[in-house]
């Protein structure tokens, strides 16, 4: 991916060694995060939910850190790179408000923490990945995903990394548009399955939402290499919730999924990635359910 040496964004807000209180999470964060998938899975909830829901409600422990510096950051390329994917973002995002919803883009910050963080959406632990609050309008990132992405899931690449952010923006751009609250307000009406699939139609419009970004990013300030798409595209699959919930209980139940399949995700973030069309955006809430794996698309 092409990115070096252009504009960051203001928007990062680097929290890394703050010291704040976590929640219950001393030692055994792998095992923690293994309980609450499996948990999860189990109950068909989404699994960022029970893990902000377990920070709001267990005692807190104090954990101190050492602030990063600009010697011994060992991130700071990182933290280059978001900084940079942020402003693409912003500017494809605000270009996109402007043109096509004669509106004002919102810029969210991107928050950058280490181990755990407090949001206005509970307390959470860097179990959860990389996470949107929409009430504070915030990106939460720990550096560890990227690296448990390519050491444990497979997923590698710069653009891998970008799409992930992206997906994260487009739940950002979900709440700006007042869709977030409209779901969450049906899912309180609805079965623990409707709920769910109501969550899967937004999670795999989130992937549609990235793939636009890349598109027009593509057209703004070519930003391709040869590989991005297919590192974007694996990584997409690699979280898709069949295969998570295979590698953490070793059995595929449709029923429970909150995110959508492997092959959906890559789908929808492949179309929204070839058309760059943002109104076309509600297709994963007008196809019928069983449509949105390409698999199953007659």
């Amino acid at each position: 991916m092409r990115w070096e040496g252009r504009e960051e964004s203001k928007n990062i807000d680097d929290r890394r060694g703050s010291a704040m209180p976590v929640a219950g999470m001393a030692g055994g964060g792998l095992l923690f995060l293994i309980f609450t998938v499996i948990i999860s899975m189990l109950l068909g909830a989404n699994p960022r939910q029970l893990l902000e829901q377990a920070g709001q409600q267990q005692p807190s422990q104090q954990q101190t850190r050492v602030p990063p510096s600009a010697e011994n950051d060992k991130d700071a390329a990182f933290k280059k790179f978001v900084s940079v994917v942020l402003k693409d973002n912003e500017d494809v995002w605000t270009k996109l408000f402007r043109e096509k919803l004669n509106a004002r883009y919102e810029e969210p910050k991107l928050v950058l923490f280490t181990g755990a963080v407090r949001s206005a959406c509970g307390d959470a632990t860097a179990a959860v990945g990389p996470f949107y609050c929409p009430g504070d309008k915030n990106v939460y990132l720990d550096f560890e995903f990227f690296r448990t992405m390519k050491n444990q899931l497979g997923a590698e690449g710069e653009f891998a990394m970008a799409y992930v952010i992206a997906h994260e923006v487009g739940h950002h751009i979900q709440n700006l548009l007042g869709l977030s609250m409209k779901i969450q307000r049906m899912q309180m009406q609805a079965s623990q399955a409707e709920s769910n699939q109501l969550s899967v139609r937004l999670e795999l419009q989130a992937d549609y939402l990235a793939g636009v970004w890349a598109h027009h990013a593509q057209q703004m300030k070519g930003i391709l290499e040869k590989g991005d798409i297919a590192d974007a595209i694996n990584t997409a699959k690699r979280i898709g919730d069949d295969v998570l919930q295979k590698r953490s209980t070793g059995v595929v139940r449709e029923a429970l999924f909150t995110h959508g399949s492997a092959e959906a995700r890559a789908y929808w973030f492949t179309q929204g990635l070839k058309s760059g069309d943002l109104e076309a955006m509600m297709k994963t809430f007008e196809v019928p359910f069983d449509q949105l794996d390409p698999k199953k698309i007659q």
